[in-house]
């Protein structure tokens, strides 16, 4: 869950994910956290590296404490979250925000309790506190977009109409990486620059060149005292045309190969939202999975699929020791949920500094909940949620790779979360066994 606490003293947030917590010995006498790492936002969230603080840990305040205050609710309420008891920790939330906290306290305790909604699958409720805390209090969408304890609530219908909500508001809905595709784009490909400048120097030169030589071409044809080598002026001519057409198409090349690597890039962040509901009946999104286990996508007619899982089941060991999770998707079983349109209006009660929090991609697989009890949650086969966004999702990775969307398909990812490789109709899963590695293999420690 991101939560956020309060500093005793200065009432500083601090967090990633919206959340906060204090305790004693920390750097900073305003700052108090069990555990504080200074690192820098991705290269996908921001234009430019910002250094921010990411605290992470339980709340030193006492539950006996004499002076019941907002700070003190929501520190005691994060307390009791991260020990499971979600009940309690939602009264301590609600206090919060009855002892007239400030708009820091506000937003923490709105945020958290919206937190607290979302694992009790209240989906109204927790609409409700984070549409709020939008309005009165700054809370920054991207916040909600990529904190990994409201994957819950991002498959919900009533997240699709706070987003709708905040969109016609002027917010900004999309992921954060969206905005920075291009730098993501640089750095895989990080001579593409370089090569376009040459193409178009090159180019110009050559320009500059055949400016002057057709001139030459034309008093060379009509011949005369003084007048240049017809071929040797006719063959200069064809090199510099021949040159700027091949520069030309280099260069447009290199655009369209630019254009699919950034599909590509948008494909595989959109594949990693995807929310799945475990066998525990939690829901997670895909990211959370990564380097524990390699969903196998299985989409197509319903008797295709329900045909491969059964073969797959007479694998079952072999499987899960190679960290199997079969991902099912029945096409035509998604539904696109009506928006209500409705903005939000101009915020009466916003904080003007508070800070965007939740933004570091690769922080969004961290929860309370350790990894090694979400790896315990997974079984063999995970359901998925909001099938239309799974549809749409594998429709428009088949018409990357040539295939006609709604045909039969399996996609195999890899343990970091990309697509290892796909075919039409269903997999053989012997030798899915023969090509995989164990996952304590070092193949398979690679992949991570």
């Amino acid at each position: 869950m991101a939560v956020a606490a309060i500093s005793l003293h200065q009432q500083l947030l601090c967090s990633s994910n919206l959340k906060t917590r204090t305790r004693p010995r920390c750097p900073r006498p305003w700052l108090s956290c069990r555990k504080s790492t200074l690192s820098r936002l991705k290269l996908h969230n921001n234009n430019v590296h910002l250094p921010i603080i990411s605290c992470s840990s339980s709340t030193s305040q006492s539950p006996e404490a004499n002076t019941e205050t907002a700070e003190s609710c929501v520190n005691l309420g994060l307390q009791l979250f991260s020990k499971g008891r979600v009940k309690d920790a939602l009264i301590q939330f609600e206090t919060a925000l009855n002892l007239d906290p400030n708009p820091m306290e506000a937003q923490a305790a709105l945020y958290n309790k919206a937190c607290c909604h979302a694992y009790r699958g209240e989906g109204n409720k927790a609409a409700d506190c984070l549409r709020t805390a939008l309005r009165e209090y700054d809370l920054k969408f991207g916040t909600i977009l990529n904190d990994p304890d409201l994957a819950s609530f991002r498959a919900l219908p009533e997240f699709k109409e706070l987003q709708e909500e905040a969109r016609l508001g002027g917010e900004d809905i999309g992921y954060s990486f969206r905005r920075d595709l291009k730098l993501i784009s640089e750095v895989q490909a990080p001579f593409r620059g370089v090569r376009r400048f040459f193409y178009v120097a090159f180019s110009a030169a050559a320009g500059i060149s055949l400016f002057f030589t057709v001139p030459r071409l034309f008093r060379a044809i009509k011949g005369g005292d003084g007048a240049s080598d017809l071929w040797e002026t006719a063959g200069n001519a064809a090199i510099n045309i021949g040159g700027i057409i091949v520069l030309v198409a280099l260069f447009f090349w290199d655009n369209k190969k630019e254009e699919e690597q950034l599909a590509q890039i948008s494909r595989d962040e959109t594949l990693s939202r995807l929310p799945l509901r475990l066998s525990t009946n939690r829901v997670v999104e895909l990211v959370q999975l990564r380097d524990t286990v390699r969903p196998v996508i299985l989409a197509g007619k319903k008797e295709t699929v329900l045909s491969a899982m059964q073969k797959a089941d007479r694998f079952r060991t072999e499987l899960l020791r190679r960290g199997i999770l079969l991902v099912p998707v029945v096409w035509g079983e998604g539904q696109t949920p009506q928006i209500e349109k409705k903005g939000f209006g101009a915020p009466t009660k916003a904080a003007a500094a508070l800070p965007s929090i939740g933004e570091d991609f690769d922080k969004r697989a961290q929860s309370i909940t350790a990894k090694s009890k979400l790896k315990a949650e997974i079984r063999f086969k995970a359901e998925v949620v909001s099938p239309a966004e799974w549809e749409r999702w594998i429709r428009d990775q088949q018409r990357s790779e040539g295939v006609t969307p709604g045909e039969d398909v399996y996609i195999i990812l890899r343990l970091d979360g990309r697509v290892r490789r796909s075919g039409k109709g269903m997999p053989d899963w012997q030798q899915i066994v023969k090509e995989l590695p164990p996952v304590e293999a070092l193949l398979s420690k690679l992949e991570r």
